[in-house]
C-alpha cells in the first residue's frame, strides 16, 4: 500500500474484495511456477494474495512487503508455511545492498499488484526491482491507470478547494505517476526482460450506485487526503466530494465502473 500507509483501512478496502483481487487473478496466471523459488509481494495488503501468490508459484519462500502497519496485522494473522509478511517500502526494495528490503538477496519472482503507482519514478524503482533478480527471475507487476476517470479528476477539484487545510498544494493523484503501455513495454526491453506482455485492460464493476465509487475510492486513492487533513477537515471533504461526484456521473443505480488497469510481466535473460 503506498502514501504514509497511516490512513489504510482494511475493512474499508475490502468493501470490494473480489473486485480488487480479478487484476490480481489475471496477473497471475502471467507468471510461471518457480518450485523450490523465492518470491516478494511489494505492497501486499492484508496478505491474502501473497498467499495465493507463493501457492501459484510453489515457492520456498514468499515475503510480502507492506508499509501499513494496519494491513501488517491483518496479515498477521495468516499462518502458511513458507510466507511472512515485514515492512518495507516498495519505492526502496533492491535498493544497493544498503539492508533495505530486498537488499540482502535475490529473487525469483518480484510481484506487486496495485502498489507500484504510489511512488514516482518507475524507471528507477522497476530498475531497481529488476537488480533484485537472479537471471530467468520474473517480475509481474498490475497497477491503475483510470486517472482520466471522472471520479479522479473531480478528487483534483475539490482538492484545490480545500488547499487551506493542507497546508501545503494538495497530494497529488498517485496514479499520474503510471506511464503509459508502451512506456513499459520500452522499459521492460531496457532493463533485459527478454520475455515480455504488456496490456491495458478495462475491469466493468457492477456497482450498487454511483455513490459506491467513493466508498471504492475511500479505501484506495483517498487514503492521501485522510492522511492529509484533520478528521473534521476530511468528514468536511469527503461530503463536498461526495456531491462533485454525484454532479458529474449523476446518481445512477446501479452504476458501471470501467476501470483501467495495465498488467506486465517480464522473464530476464539466463
Amino acid at each position: 500500500m503506498g502514501g504514509t500507509g497511516q490512513a489504510w483501512d482494511p475493512a474499508q478496502y475490502h468493501r470490494f474484495r473480489a473486485e480488487r483481487a480479478a487484476p490480481f487473478t489475471d496477473l497471475l496466471a502471467l507468471v510461471a511456477p518457480v518450485p523450490g523459488g523465492d518470491a516478494a509481494d511489494l505492497g501486499c495488503g492484508t496478505g491474502e494474495l501473497t498467499v495465493r501468490l507463493h501457492h501459484h508459484l510453489r515457492a520456498r519462500s514468499t515475503v510480502g512487503y507492506d508499509r501499513s502497519a494496519a494491513m501488517l496485522a491483518a496479515a498477521g494473522g495468516l499462518h502458511v508455511d513458507g510466507v511472512r509478511f515485514e515492512a518495507g517500502d516498495v519505492a526502496t526494495f533492491g535498493a544497493a545492498r544498503d539492508g533495505g528490503p530486498g537488499a540482502a538477496r535475490e529473487w525469483d519472482v518480484v510481484a506487486s499488484n496495485a502498489a507500484l503507482h504510489w511512488v514516482p519514478r518507475h524507471d528507477t524503482v522497476l530498475a531497481r526491482w529488476a537488480g533484485a533478480l537472479r537471471p530467468g527471475g520474473q517480475l509481474a507487476v498490475q497497477v491503475p491507470a483510470n486517472v482520466d476517470h471522472p471520479a479522479h479528476r473531480a478528487a483534483a477539484i475539490v482538492a484545490e478547494e480545500f488547499a487551506g487545510d493542507f497546508g501545503g498544494p494538495p497530494p497529488p493523484d498517485p496514479v499520474r505517476n503510471v506511464l503509459a503501455p508502451e512506456g513499459y513495454a520500452e522499459l521492460l526491453d531496457t532493463l533485459g526482460f527478454a520475455d515480455q506482455h504488456v496490456r491495458l485492460q478495462v475491469y466493468g464493476h457492477h456497482l450498487a450506485s454511483t455513490a459506491e465509487v467513493v466508498e471504492w475510492l475511500k479505501g484506495s486513492s483517498l487514503t492521501r487526503f485522510r492522511d492529509a487533513l484533520d478528521g473534521t477537515a476530511y468528514d468536511a471533504f469527503l461530503a463536498r466530494y461526495r456531491a462533485a461526484v454525484l454532479a458529474e456521473l449523476g446518481d445512477r443505480r446501479p452504476y458501471f465502473y470501467a476501470f483501467k488497469r495495465i498488467l506486465m510481466w517480464g522473464r530476464l535473460g539466463m
